[in-house]
């Protein structure tokens, strides 16, 4: 309500909270006696939780619908502290925010397949050079001739080569598998292809020139294996081409437009296939679009229908073959004639929204600083005890938590954020700005203004599903008027492309005394 307030310091309850819930306010103070004597030597500033951990208790989804958490905690439930008589309890905090997020999926092995096929050829192609030195030494070693200088300078050469192979495959190649792509990656495919073919081929040559006439010139043998190593990271110089290069000279605009709210972004990208720009703009979207609040899409559907709701036809010829195709478009008209005054409701509406944000965010912020400045007196009051008494940033959250908790509530109600932030998301947040010395604005800047989706994502985990609709082969090359879609459970993300136009730069001289001019005066001018 618009109406209530909240007490702080040494208060009574409210007549209302008093009046509306005294069986709850006679059943938390026999939970607060019964813990008090457990808590009697901590100091008077500490909460007194009627939960038995710091771990709120998770609603039961399996129960019946009576047992289901009150979405009115805010107005009705108290708990007591040293300091203030009206505030929250735990066990009615714990449903303070409902996790709305979408559907999600756990974690498989399949994601890392990718990942190890690369450490397997990655692991033949370090075996291979090695493979070729050792094999003569352990089959026909009274053989061999010795290995003079130039033998061992190539020794110390094809090691070194084969370390700085490895830390660049390494670099380059070895990497957590973030994205998994419908379809396979080419340039990836064509590396990989290359590779084995290469290692195949000396593999062969290695077999027939080399075991079967068991060659004596060991020298040869070792220069055999570094001509290898060389191909190798010529390939590898071939892939960072490919794989890192290619796409970075931007060719083409993308408008990405989420489909429920509008939102639009635009992003410039290179020569890349379409699963690859979908993957680069999935990685833009969740940092830089504000988060999905599908509570926001509903008030323009209950005004619709609230006006189609308000319409009746009456039919005055009797029941016809096209009596419903007839009412529809009845409705349809009179919806048109009422489009005149439809937008003066809604002006209205946003202003009353807009005054109600305004109040109630004024109320949020008066209580957090109150809060604020309560615990920067504890902390002055801290310094004075014993270091075995002083409380961590997690106690003193769980003690003014319930002072602004109220405000908060309503403040996210009415702006329709309660499924973005649960009571563990604020009170961690608040522990946080805490611990680190924040001030009150800092603390309300997550929920003032929304921020991206990813600061809302808590299961960062588990995999996001999202389908790739495209009339082309994801596979093919993004093009002047490619367009796509990404969709997911509640939205999806209109993406089309426009190239970016040749850009010809002229150049015009200017002379260096062209911009000189000489101010004459005459003597009969008056300065």
């Amino acid at each position: 309500m618009d109406t209530d307030s909240i007490h702080s310091g040494y208060s009574h309850h409210s007549n209302r909270s008093r009046g509306s819930n005294k069986q709850s306010e006679r059943s938390s103070r026999d939970r607060h006696k019964s813990h008090s004597r457990d808590s009697s030597s901590r100091s008077d500033k500490n909460v007194t939780i009627s939960a038995s951990s710091a771990q709120p208790q998770q609603p039961d989804q399996s129960s019946a619908p009576t047992d289901a958490q009150d979405d009115n905690w805010g107005e009705t439930t108290t708990a007591v502290t040293g300091t203030s008589d009206h505030s929250l309890s735990q066990e009615d905090l714990a449903g303070f925010g409902k996790e709305t997020e979408g559907p999600v999926e756990k974690l498989n092995c399949v994601r890392f397949l990718p990942l190890a096929l690369t450490l397997v050829l990655g692991l033949l192609v370090l075996i291979t050079p090695l493979s070729f030195l050792v094999l003569p030494q352990l089959m026909w070693p009274e053989r061999l001739q010795a290995c003079g200088t130039a033998c061992e300078g190539l020794f110390l050469s094809l090691a070194f080569k084969l370390l700085i192979l490895l830390l660049a495959g390494w670099a380059l190649l070895v990497r957590p598998a973030w994205a998994s792509l419908p379809r396979i990656a080419v340039f990836r495919a064509l590396l990989g292809l290359l590779t084995l073919l290469l290692l195949l081929s000396y593999w062969l040559f290695f077999g027939v020139r080399i075991l079967d006439s068991q060659d004596e010139n060991y020298q040869g043998i070792v220069q055999f294996a570094v001509s290898l190593v060389d191909a190798l990271l010529f390939i590898h110089y071939l892939a960072v081409v490919l794989l890192e290069i290619r796409h970075l000279q931007p060719c083409f605009s993308l408008c990405v437009v989420r489909s429920t709210d509008g939102e639009t972004h635009h992003y410039n990208l290179g020569q890349l296939s379409i699963q690859r720009a979908a993957l680069v703009i999935l990685e833009h979207y969740y940092k830089d679009f504000s988060v999905h609040n599908p509570a926001l899409l509903t008030a323009a559907k209950s005004r619709a229908a609230k006006h189609l709701a308000g319409l009746k036809v009456y039919n005055v010829d009797g029941a016809g073959s096209d009596t419903a195709t007839a009412q529809s478009r009845a409705k349809i008209a009179a919806a048109a004639r009422q489009r005149d005054t439809s937008h003066n409701e809604l002006y209205y509406e946003e202003a009353e929204h807009d005054r109600r944000v305004r109040k109630r965010r004024a109320r949020l912020v008066v209580a957090v600083e109150e809060a604020f400045t309560h615990v920067r007196r504890l902390q002055e009051e801290e310094k004075k005890k014993l270091p075995g008494d002083e409380m961590d940033p997690r106690e003193a959250a769980q003690a003014i938590f319930p002072s602004m908790a109220r405000a908060l509530q309503k403040y996210l109600r009415t702006t329709r954020q309660q499924h973005c932030h649960s009571m563990d998301s604020i009170q961690a947040h608040l522990a946080f700005c805490i611990t680190n010395n924040m001030t009150p604005k800092a603390f309300l800047e997550s929920y003032l203004m929304a921020g991206p989706t990813l600061q809302y994502t808590r299961e960062s985990r588990q995999t996001r599903q999202w389908t790739l609709v495209s009339e082309a082969s994801v596979n093919s090359p993004l093009r002047q008027g490619s367009e796509f879609q990404l969709k997911s459970s509640d939205f999806s993300l209109v993406v089309t492309s426009k190239a970016i136009p040749h850009l010809k730069l002229g150049e015009e001289y200017v002379h260096p005394k062209s911009h000189k001019f000489v101010l004459q005066l005459q003597s009969e001018t008056s300065v």
